[in-house]
């Protein structure tokens, strides 16, 4: 089987040898005859695989005892809302950094529901550095601080974390969790879309604080409030049972592959020997965020004009390197090189930005 290399931003690439095991499990999951699709979610089958993925992600992220795993529907984008709602008082204020298109968003949406301010905000420089984290202050009474980690879009990512006190750190994480140790008791709140990192698209994992339950306000309906998925482990609804399984069946394979501390080399590597190409190209290839913070996960980069990056995208997409299209609110190149991409194709593309240079 040929395959090719998927550098999309999202749904994004996945093991092969998670498909495979999919393919192999789909019609007849571990002999009971049915498929995991088709089995009930109260079933001791699909418990085996729910409860899993919840203990895997605690294994591996060295999630606290006060903390809960959930996985919603809605992706991260319903966490925009319903981080607001459960936290967002009447007349109070949230702090936001707004380091790139989707801070922005998740920001937006927060100002429809209460009062938004911007500890940080990267306009100036088009989104391209970002400041210490250890500099953020959160404002006077502010309900929570939220960041997003890493910007798929413009290739930028916190490199640290601030002291923010009594004050809720909140993090969306959807582009980069896993793919680094994270000191997860600064935080109230992290939340991920699963179609980078972990799995396909269609779920989000939610790992919430039990203080900030507490303070979720009985007056929202039931599945805008974190404190019903959580009595519930998540199932107070029919959770979405395939994107949940694909996931535990990441997670094994990660802990297969030396966990997270292997995770954190693999992506080393990679994101080194992307950016030496970049670099190291005497400037025909051009990244434009500061170098302190850059994206190990989004690497973007420019090349001299708008006609040569169409042409570097469509030799690459003849040679089956997809996905390499800027996004196109910025243009230019952009691989996504998250954990589940390998080292091997990674080679392919900066082979192929060396030659593509010597030729034109």
């Amino acid at each position: 089987m040929s395959r090719a290399t998927n550098f999309y931003a999202g749904p994004s690439v996945l093991p092969v040898e998670v498909f495979q095991e999919i393919a192999d499990e789909m019609v007849d999951y571990q002999g009971t005859g049915l498929s995991l699709m088709e089995t009930s979610h109260r079933s001791k089958t699909y418990d085996e695989v729910h409860n899993g993925a919840v203990d895997m992600m605690k294994d591996l992220f060295s999630i606290p005892e006060n903390y809960k795993v959930l996985f919603l529907g809605g992706g991260a984008t319903l966490q925009f809302s319903m981080i607001p709602m459960n936290f967002l008082a009447a007349g109070k204020t949230a702090d936001y950094t707004l380091t790139g298109t989707w801070s922005k968003k998740a920001a937006a949406d927060a100002a429809m529901i209460g009062n938004v301010n911007a500890v940080f905000d990267g306009k100036e420089s088009g989104y391209s550095t970002l400041t210490d984290a250890s500099t953020l202050k959160t404002s006077e009474g502010s309900q929570y601080l939220h960041m997003t980690s890493n910007e798929t879009i413009g290739g930028i990512q916190w490199k640290n974390w601030p002291e923010t006190g009594d004050v809720p750190l909140i993090c969306d994480m959807s582009s980069d969790i896993l793919s680094r140790p994270v000191p997860i008791e600064k935080f109230g709140m992290i939340y991920a879309g699963a179609q980078k990192n972990l799995g396909p698209s269609g779920v989000a994992v939610v790992i919430i604080r039990d203080d900030l339950l507490e303070k979720c306000p009985d007056t929202l309906t039931a599945y805008l409030n974190y404190k019903t998925h959580a009595k519930a482990n998540s199932l107070y609804n029919t959770p979405p049972v395939f994107p949940i399984y694909a996931i535990n069946l990441v997670l094994k394979r990660m802990i297969a592959n030396g966990g997270l501390k292997g995770m954190v080399e693999h992506n080393r590597k990679k994101s080194e020997l992307l950016y030496s190409t970049i670099d190291e190209s005497q400037g025909y290839y051009n990244s434009p965020v500061d170098k302190k913070y850059r994206s190990d996960m989004n690497v973007v980069w420019r090349l001299a004009s708008e006609e040569l990056e169409k042409k570097f995208i469509e030799e690459a997409t003849a040679l089956q390197m997809f996905g390499l299209k800027g996004h196109r609110s910025v243009g230019g190149c952009r691989a996504s090189i998250y954990n589940s991409m390998t080292i091997e194709g990674v080679e392919k593309l900066t082979s192929f930005m060396k030659d593509f240079a010597a030729k034109n």
